[in-house]
């Protein structure tokens, strides 16, 4: 190919960018839980752009194209709350969404000071859930219904594990 994926910070000219793709790659959960109202194939531009102003966001690009992107904030109590990473279809099953989640861990570590990372799935992504788990997740509490089709699943790991975990 020639090209290598980067990740660095979003930009605000990449808020429509990451959308589009957001838009894309949450189509198959939609399908998986016959539900194409979740809040990701919702999400308005000026609703992104607030989350791109109020927390770290992510991008991978491969060139100048946006491929990838992840986001975290970090909660008063050293909570980092990791939400939306996606990676291209094309892209998938290739080791990028662990990169991307081991660079948002390691930026919410050293600049936010995070104690501990927590992101949720769906109850039925079995390929989310058995990435997260290889990455040093465990699942938190019971799943937390949304809907009649959709439940979430929490996980959580220390930050202190987040280093170790992506060797693996």
């Amino acid at each position: 190919m020639g090209m290598s994926v980067t990740i660095s910070t979003a930009e605000h000219s990449d808020a429509e960018k990451i959308l589009k793709l957001q838009y894309l790659c949450y189509q198959s959960e939609a399908e998986l839980y016959g539900d194409y109202s979740i809040e990701p194939l919702t999400q308005t531009l000026d609703e992104l752009r607030a989350e791109l102003a109020g927390g770290c966001v992510l991008v991978a690009r491969l060139g100048d194209e946006v491929v990838g992107s992840v986001r975290g904030v970090v909660d008063d109590d050293g909570t980092a709350r990791i939400g939306k990473l996606i990676v291209h279809p094309r892209l998938q099953r290739h080791g990028l969404g662990g990169r991307l989640l081991n660079a948002v861990e390691e930026r919410l570590a050293a600049e936010e000071e995070a104690k501990r990372y927590r992101l949720f799935t769906g109850h039925r992504s079995q390929v989310n859930l058995r990435m997260y788990r290889k990455l040093g997740y465990e699942q938190v509490g019971v799943a937390e219904p949304v809907s009649r089709r959709l439940s979430l699943v929490t996980m959580e790991k220390a930050a202190a594990t987040a280093g170790y975990a992506a060797t693996a």
